[in-house]
C-alpha cells in the first residue's frame, strides 16, 4: 500500500482538483491546455531530453512504441471483422485502446512511482506518442476525410515536436544554454506535471455524453487494461531490456486511454460518446490496476 500511498493517491487526489474545479466553475479548458500544450509542455520536454544522454535504451523505448501501436491496431482490426464493427466503431475503439494517456497520467505516475531517473523514458515516450496520435489517431478518427499525409503534418503544429528536436540537436551539439536561459525552461518545466494533472481532471469533469455498447466497451478495455501491458511484460523479457526502462515500459502501456482521442473522436464524429465511456471507465479502473503494477515492479 506504500506504492498507493506516495504515488497513485497524490496523483489522484490533483486530477479530482480539477475535476471539482471545473464543475463548480466551468473553466475554458481548451483555453488552459492550450497554455499547457503550447508554454509548459515543450519547456518540460527539452529540459529532460537535454539533461538526457541519446542512448540505445531510447531506441529500445521508441521500438517498443512502434510494435505496441502496430500489435494493438492489428487487434482491433480482427475485433472488427468478427464482430462486424462499423468504420465509425472501429475507430472509435482504435482511438480507445490504443492511444494511452502518457503525459497528463503517464509521467507523474513514473516521476512519483519509480523515480527522477525513470522520468526521461516518461518524457521521450510521451513525445513518440503524441507524435503517433496525431498522425495514425487523427487518421483513424478521419478516414475518408483526411489522408495520412495530412494527419501526420498534424506533428509538425505541435511545439513539443520542436522541443525535442533542438534538446536533441543542442546535446549532440554541446550547445549550452546561459543560466538565465536555462533557469527560464527549469521554472517553466517545474510548472509543467501539476498544470497537466489539474488539465486532465478537467478535461474528464467536461465529458458530456456516455453510451454503453458493452462489446466494445468490454473489449476496448481489455485491450487497454490487461492485453497492453502484458504485451509490455513480453516484449521486456523476449529482448532482455534493463530493469528500469522494462518498468516504464509496462506501467506507460497500462495507462487509461487518453483524453485528447475524446477530441479527436467528436472533431471526425468517430462515436465520440463511446469514447468518453470507455476513457473514464480505464481512467478509473487504472487507480487499481496501477497500484498492483507498481507494487509487483
Amino acid at each position: 500500500m506504500d506504492v498507493f500511498f506516495s504515488a497513485v493517491l497524490p496523483t489522484t487526489i490533483v486530477f479530482l482538483i480539477g475535476y471539482v474545479l471545473q464543475r463548480i466553475r466551468f473553466l475554458d479548458v481548451k483555453s488552459i491546455s492550450t497554455m499547457a500544450i503550447y508554454i509548459f509542455l515543450p519547456a518540460l520536454v527539452f529540459k529532460n531530453l537535454y539533461e538526457s544522454t541519446f542512448d540505445q535504451q531510447f531506441m529500445t523505448l521508441f521500438l517498443f512504441a512502434l510494435f505496441l501501436l502496430i500489435v494493438l491496431i492489428t487487434l482491433n482490426k480482427i475485433l472488427a471483422t468478427l464482430f462486424g464493427w462499423s468504420k465509425a466503431t472501429e475507430s472509435a475503439s482504435m482511438l480507445a485502446s490504443v492511444f494511452m494517456n502518457a503525459g497528463n497520467y503517464g509521467a507523474p505516475i513514473i516521476y512519483f512511482g519509480l523515480g527522477e531517473e525513470a522520468f526521461p523514458y516518461a518524457i521521450f515516450f510521451m513525445v513518440v506518442q503524441s507524435l503517433l496520435m496525431n498522425s495514425f489517431g487523427v487518421y483513424y478518427a478521419s478516414r475518408g476525410k483526411r489522408s495520412i499525409g495530412q494527419a501526420v503534418l498534424t506533428i509538425f503544429k505541435m511545439p513539443a515536436t520542436y522541443a525535442a528536436i533542438f534538446a536533441f540537436l543542442f546535446q549532440k551539439g554541446q550547445i549550452e544554454l546561459s543560466d538565465t536561459t536555462y533557469s527560464m525552461i527549469s521554472l517553466l518545466a517545474d510548472g509543467s506535471i501539476p498544470v497537466m494533472m489539474v488539465v486532465l481532471g478537467m478535461q474528464l469533469a467536461s465529458i458530456k455524453g456516455l453510451e454503453m455498447n458493452w462489446q466494445v466497451v468490454s473489449t476496448s478495455v481489455l485491450l487497454k487494461m490487461i492485453v497492453s501491458p502484458t504485451l509490455a511484460f513480453l516484449f521486456v523479457h523476449i529482448f532482455s531490456v534493463e530493469p528500469l526502462l522494462g518498468s516504464v515500459m509496462i506501467i506507460i502501456s497500462a495507462m487509461p486511454t487518453a483524453v485528447t482521442t475524446t477530441l479527436f473522436a467528436v472533431e471526425f464524429d468517430a462515436e465520440p460518446n463511446l469514447v468518453s465511456t470507455i476513457t473514464l471507465i480505464t481512467t478509473i479502473m487504472s487507480v487499481v490496476t496501477l497500484t498492483v503494477l507498481l507494487n509487483l515492479l
